[in-house]
């Protein structure tokens, strides 16, 4: 039996649609770097097109991959936990309360290995485009590689955390803290996340 046809990688792009809708058929459609080989879902993102919180994480895993939404698995019931302490849900239409979740790359890479930089920077232009688009008072990066990849720094987690940086040309507010996932395996720095989510809350609330 014939091999199917992987589908060929097309250079990253130099423009992407600026609504909604059309960013999103092109998210769908990517064939900018080769996670769109594996993949079985693109993951474009969850919550309100105008919110005042973003949340980005890394990439997608194989339950994101499945189902084609950001956080559904173990470490997204902890984030929906985290994001309910401080009055916000993916579910929610008000934009005082609602947040905008994502993730570097919108594919899942192979194994949950870390996205590599050429296909974070192939997603780069979307991610762009949605942060336009929501105009987020604050992002907030989960991890060590969503920090690293979304800053374009080889800074560890622990040089990262607690301090505020800007993103884009928006200089949008970045605030680095842990992922849920890395919480679940080691639950007594659970302290220090939620210390960062109070900060999350009094930054938003003025």
């Amino acid at each position: 039996m014939a091999k199917a046809k992987l589908p060929a990688v097309a250079p990253a792009p130099r423009e992407v649609p600026t609504d909604w809708a059309g960013l999103q058929s092109a998210v769908s459609g990517c064939t900018h770097c080769k996670l769109c080989r594996t993949r079985t879902n693109t993951v474009f993102g969850v919550g309100q097109q105008v919110a005042s919180l973003m949340v980005v994480g890394e990439g997608p895993g194989a339950d994101e991959d499945a189902k084609g939404e950001p956080f559904v698995g173990r470490a997204g019931k902890l984030l929906d936990e985290m994001l309910k302490a401080i009055g916000r849900s993916r579910h929610e239409s008000a934009p005082e309360k609602s947040v905008y979740i994502a993730n570097v790359v919108k594919c899942r890479p192979p194994a949950n290995r870390d996205p590599e930089a050429d296909e974070v920077e192939a997603c780069r232009p979307y991610l762009d485009q949605q942060i336009r688009l929501i105009q987020p008072k604050l992002i907030v990066a989960l991890g060590r590689i969503a920090a690293q990849r979304l800053l374009s720094t080889d800074e560890p987690l622990s040089k990262l955390r607690g301090s505020m940086f800007e993103y884009g040309a928006e200089r949008t507010p970045v605030l680095i803290t842990y992922h849920p996932a890395y919480l679940l395996r080691s639950p007594g720095e659970k302290a220090k996340s939620w210390a960062d989510l109070k900060r999350v809350h009094q930054f938003l609330n003025g």
